[in-house]
């Protein structure tokens, strides 16, 4: 798929290049051509509205066309001829030449046979036809062809490779998103695989003869344990879907952040005294923030929660809400716990990602923190960890 996006952003690209110089290179040539006939034209009519400057043979007029000039009398013969760039000793040619320019129509034309064209004045007593050589129009339109054919394909190979280039450039993003597309698709399969594997053994434990009361019992409990676990883990994927349809974005209202951290704690304080960890709060008063008060809450939740499962038994757990400069506020989490690289800390924010085995059998989906990252962006703010001496803190800034 990502190969075909690519191969036809290229012919879109190289589609458009090619009509663009198409039609500037066929701007240019026309604008050319019209630029040496009006020359040549000018040069035409000049000379036979002014018939005595018209040069005698061997003079040099300074005109830059080659050209001659017949007068003819109404029998048809040659009067006078004047110009000095043609030979006129060819009689039976002239009279080719004069047959053509006194029977046409129109007082302009061409003779391609002969490469010429012509001028036409009626006098009373006479015509008089000035001819211009067009063989040096010819010349200097096809070397222009050529040139710029050469030109069109240097032009073409060069913008095949930026193309190419531009093309990878532009579909990294969307392979990107595939790659993680087909990436959450394995791990969402494989993480209900096992509660459904559960549910349908207990199931058809249930459904057999020979177990007696308390058997069942034990079938039916397991089977409630993990329809809860699929109902949390299918609630995290809901979610992480409307954050990442942009509805974290929604009912953005200004909110007091101080209040509502000191309202998300609340509910924690006993859960984490009770899991023997002690919970510390400084929370600067006043912070007030434009955004979703669910949502944010939700971000406070998340990283308490992380740090409940994760922190050392009879750990401490510090969380602090300040500003930042004068236009930012930074809410940190931090708990004594099994120290994190620098790769796990950038990769703790992917969908289903876990350190290690241990996490995994925390009831943990690997969704949390991947939820806050794109709540946090819909704020227009960032979030991130940090470890060290043994300390891992969770980041999350966002505008005042």
């Amino acid at each position: 798929m990502i190969r075909k996006l690519r191969v036809k952003l290229v012919c879109i690209l190289m589609a458009l290049l090619t009509v663009m110089l198409g039609v500037t290179f066929g701007l240019v040539l026309h604008f050319t051509q019209q630029s040496l006939e009006a020359e040549s034209l000018r040069t035409l009519e000049a000379l036979a509205n002014n018939w005595q400057t018209a040069s005698s043979p061997g003079l040099d007029d300074g005109t830059r066309v080659p050209y001659f000039a017949l007068e003819i009398n109404a029998r048809g013969d040659i009067i006078t001829t004047r110009g000095g760039y043609f030979d006129l000793s060819d009689r039976e040619k002239l009279q080719k030449l004069i047959d053509i320019a006194v029977n046409s129509e129109d007082d302009i034309g061409e003779v391609p046979d002969y490469g010429l064209r012509f001028y036409r004045v009626v006098t009373r007593t006479s015509w008089r036809v000035v001819f211009a050589d067009t063989s040096a129009e010819t010349t200097t339109l096809h070397s222009l062809i050529r040139t710029l054919a050469i030109a069109s394909a240097a032009a073409l190979a060069v913008f095949f490779v930026m193309s190419l280039l531009l093309a990878r450039w532009l579909v990294r993003p969307v392979a990107r998103a595939w790659d993680q597309q087909r990436q959450f698709v394995a791990d969402a399969s494989h993480e209900l695989k096992t509660p459904l594997t559960v549910i349908l053994t207990n199931a058809e434990l249930l459904q057999a003869p020979g177990y007696d009361a308390p058997a069942r019992s034990r079938f039916a409990g397991s089977i409630l344990t993990m329809s809860q676990q699929m109902r949390g883990l299918v609630e995290s994927l809901l979610e992480l879907a409307r954050v990442d349809a942009g509805r974290a974005q929604d009912a953005q209202t200004e909110l007091d952040l101080s209040a509502l951290v000191n309202e998300a704690l609340l509910p924690f304080e006993p859960v984490l005294f009770e899991a023997g960890h002690t919970l510390t709060a400084r929370v600067e008063d006043g912070i007030r923030v434009r955004g979703n008060a669910a949502q944010l809450r939700q971000v406070v939740e998340i990283l308490l929660d992380n740090a409940r499962k994760y922190a050392q038994p009879g750990g401490w757990v510090l969380l602090t809400l300040a500003r930042q400069g004068g236009r930012h506020c930074v809410l940190s989490v931090a708990d004594p716990g099994a120290p994190l690289t620098p790769q796990e800390c950038r990769d703790i924010f992917k969908r289903f990602y876990r350190v290690d085995h241990v996490r995994a059998m925390n009831h943990s989906y690997g969704l949390g923190l991947a939820i806050a990252a794109r709540i946090a962006e819909a704020h227009r703010g960032r979030i991130w960890a940090e470890s060290s001496g043994g300390i891992n803190t969770f980041y999350f800034t966002m505008p005042i």
